[in-house]
């Protein structure tokens, strides 16, 4: 027994069975890191209990009443509450981590697992790179990488604070094989995206991901879908959509998501659970309904949230799919024309369309400019669509047609679309967990250039100051448990997400009575306060609310990658054990 870390796993398992006469001969027990005196969520969603957690290395090896022993830090944890590090279920700092490798916005949220891959960032081809440096910040200067698992390797590689996995994009590998344009595969390009899929898979992925109000992941049928997840699943992942509609075609996505997950076997989980647009409201009740529906047909089917009352995104979601077919190039060429802008126009102020148009659902007034690559339009950020639209003189879809072609992007947009009764409904399901569907950025430098979605800042924060303290929608071991344990085993992650012997060593410290998210749509770039020092990995990765920078950060891989024991693909998604 030469390990440092068996001997105090061993020893640590080993008091908790002794009579109390006996602890005294454990005194020789040594951690590297004890807290002791905190209040304990464990992520189970059990009550708390007031007593110390010991790390040694990069694991726990003690939760208890009194760690024995002694450990080279000692934190006093008194008053405070420690829990397992958040698992940030939707993220995006797939940019951002190149340029800040703290993600201090999460960070200070307690997060410790930011989940990527709505679109992934690998497999790419040479003309995808090439898009992607083209929409890129301009720091950004060259990609050398180009499977899924380079990628993650090279963030590993280049000390980030925050642990990071991804699931690879549907869209990703649709792009790589079909490109831009409207077609669809034929039975030898299917079986290159499936071997895309699983190549993807051993590389790590956690499974398979679209999001179908976007080109070109709008242009997959639903049987590829199911083709896709099918791979997916075999390798032990998992399905998870931005579905084709949150808003007036919202029942019938959700039927789609619950067929692809029962045609491929495989979970599904819906990517930030929403019910868009006034006049949909009322159908959250269904559902409700239709998810719980499944899962007790044995589906396996979660969902996740952000918690604020726009979504976030680019004028694409506002313009249909015919004119953008073929990439951003094409789109932005089409828009120069004048029959073509007339054309699309009419469609976006169409009260009903067959395709997801969230101009039409929040309205030029609802519809906040956010991000702009061009410096000769960034005083219009902060703005609504309707005021540019003023200040140009022009109509708001003109106004929203211009913008596109003088920015050389889709644009940064938040689209006003959520009622917050329905929020508050969602937060107590227990079925759902939260991902902020942003990146993480700092208050400084580059990203200063660029208003944020509030979410980016505050999502995680939010639910323990707003939807606990102050309006306890659920309370506190419940958040932690979504925060937590729940979206782990969602993941299929055995060893984080919980405060346990054995498990990875992230854990959080934060004041229930004083954590706060302060990031608002007009003033986005406020860090969150309360929560105060964080280890990932065993590594104190934030120490007095101040970022240390140390390399605390890993790669967390799903159950193929190559490089685990028993790793692999197997034939069939039964061939593995599921959580929910």
């Amino acid at each position: 027994m030469n390990s440092p870390l068996l001997r105090s796993l061993v020893a640590a398992l080993l008091v908790s069975a002794l009579p109390s006469a006996a602890v005294a001969e454990t005194s020789a027990v040594t951690y590297s890191t004890v807290l002791r005196h905190g209040t304990v969520y464990d992520g189970s969603g059990a009550k708390p209990f007031v007593g110390d957690v010991a790390l040694q290395g990069d694991r726990i090896v003690y939760v208890g009443p009194k760690a024995p022993g002694t450990g080279t830090v000692e934190f006093d944890a008194t008053g405070k509450a420690v829990a397992p590090g958040f698992i940030n279920m939707l993220a995006h700092p797939e940019e951002s981590l190149l340029i800040d490798k703290r993600a201090l916005s999460d960070l200070r949220q307690g997060v410790t697992l930011e989940v990527m891959g709505e679109m992934s960032m690998g497999p790419l081809n040479d003309a995808m790179k090439a898009d992607f440096l083209r929409g890129a910040d301009a720091s950004l200067k060259s990609i050398d990488w180009t499977t899924l698992g380079e990628y993650l390797e090279k963030l590993e590689r280049s000390g980030i604070s925050p642990n990071v996995a991804s699931f690879v994009g549907a869209g990703t590998v649709r792009t790589y094989v079909l490109g831009e344009d409207n077609v669809q595969p034929d039975a030898t390009q299917l079986a290159k995206m499936r071997q895309l899929v699983r190549e993807a898979m051993e590389d790590g992925a956690l499974g398979v991901t679209t999001a179908l109000i976007y080109n070109p992941n709008t242009y997959a049928k639903t049987q590829e879908l199911v083709s896709l997840a099918t791979e997916s699943g075999a390798c032990g992942g998992m399905y998870i959509a931005h579905m084709r509609s949150e808003g007036d075609r919202l029942l019938e996505a959700i039927d789609e998501t619950i067929q692809i997950a029962r045609e491929s076997g495989a979970p599904a989980e819906i990517y930030h659970l929403k019910v868009a647009g006034k006049q949909n409201w009322n159908k959250l009740d269904a559902v409700i309904a239709k998810v719980e529906a499944a899962r007790a047909s044995g589906t396996r089917i979660t969902a996740d949230m952000y918690l604020y009352p726009a979504g976030a995104t680019g004028l694409d979601a506002a313009m249909p799919a015919w004119v953008q077919e073929g990439g951003y190039a094409k789109w932005a060429e089409r828009l120069k024309d004048p029959a073509t802008r007339a054309r699309v126009a009419t469609e976006m102020d169409a009260p009903k369309s067959d395709w997801e148009n969230l101009y039409h659902a929040a309205g030029p007034e609802g519809m906040l400019l956010l991000a702009f690559k061009n410096p000769a339009l960034r005083p219009y950020t902060g703005k609504t669509l309707a005021e540019v639209a003023k200040l140009r003189g022009v109509t708001p879809a003109e106004a929203a047609m211009q913008l596109v072609v003088e920015d050389g992007t889709r644009v940064g947009v938040a689209y006003f679309l959520m009622s917050e009764d329905n929020m508050r409904r969602q937060v107590a399901l227990p079925w759902l967990s939260f991902g902020s569907d942003a990146g993480a950025p700092a208050p400084e430098g580059v990203f200063l250039q660029y208003a944020e979605h509030p979410r980016a800042y505050g999502n995680f924060t939010r639910v323990l100051a707003k939807y606990v303290r102050d309006e306890k929608v659920i309370p506190l071991e419940e958040a932690v448990r979504k925060l937590t344990s729940f979206p782990a085993k969602v993941l299929s992650l055995t060893d984080r997400g919980s405060l346990a012997p054995g498990q990875f060593a992230d854990v959080v410290v934060f004041d229930p009575a004083t954590v706060q998210d302060h990031a608002t749509f007009d003033q986005p770039h406020q860090l969150s306060t309360g929560v105060t020092d964080v280890w990932i990995n065993g590594v104190r990765a934030l120490q007095n609310s101040e970022a240390t920078r140390l390399p605390s950060g890993r790669v967390v891989r799903g159950r193929a990658w190559r490089g685990a024991p028993g790793g692999g693909c197997r034939k069939e998604s039964k061939d593995w054990t599921w959580g929910r």
